[in-house]
C-alpha cells in the first residue's frame, strides 16, 4: 500500500491566506444598522460638570434597546465609554478597542462608577453591536468635559 501526500506550494498557500484574510476583513467590516433617531447620552452628567471623588455615570439610550455583547437582536447594542478620546473615521468601522480609555459594558450595564484622579477628562458614549462595532449610523453621545476635584 502506498500513501500519497499532496504538498501545497508555498505560492498557493500565500495566495490562499491573503485571499482569506481579505475576505474576513470584508465580513468584519459589515455594520449593523440602527434607526436614525437612536440616541445615547449621559443621564447624570453634563458638559462642564465638576465632580468630587468616585464619578458615578448613568448611561441613557433612546430609540434602541440594550443587549449583552454577542446578542444578535435587531435594534440593540451595548455601551462603551471613551475617556479622553473619540472614535472617528475608520475607527467607526472597526471593533472598539478594550483598554483604559475604551471601557466596554458588554454585559448590558447601564451605569458605572470610576475612580478617576483629579484632572480634566473628556467622556463620550458609543453604542456597539454584538461584535463591539459601532452601528450604521454610529450612535454616539456628544463629547463632554468634566473636571474631577
Amino acid at each position: 500500500m502506498s500513501i500519497k501526500f499532496n504538498i501545497v506550494s508555498p505560492l498557493f498557500l500565500a495566495v490562499f491566506l491573503t485571499a482569506m484574510t481579505s475576505f474576513s476583513f470584508l465580513v468584519k467590516a459589515e455594520k449593523t444598522s440602527a434607526p436614525e433617531t437612536a440616541k445615547v447620552y449621559f443621564i447624570n452628567l453634563k458638559d462642564g460638570d465638576v465632580v468630587k471623588g468616585i464619578v458615578h455615570i448613568q448611561f441613557g439610550l433612546s430609540g434602541m434597546g440594550i443587549a449583552p455583547a454577542g446578542t444578535d437582536k435587531k435594534n440593540t447594542g451595548h455601551h462603551h465609554l471613551i475617556i479622553n478620546g473619540t472614535l472617528k473615521g475608520d475607527e467607526l468601522n472597526e471593533s472598539i478597542p478594550s483598554d483604559e480609555r475604551h471601557i466596554h459594558f458588554g454585559g448590558g450595564q447601564t451605569e458605572t462608577s470610576l475612580d478617576l484622579k483629579p484632572g480634566t477628562y473628556t467622556l463620550q458614549m458609543v453604542l456597539g453591536d454584538k461584535n463591539h462595532i459601532p452601528h450604521n449610523p454610529p450612535i454616539k453621545s456628544k463629547l463632554i468635559t468634566i473636571i474631577v476635584k
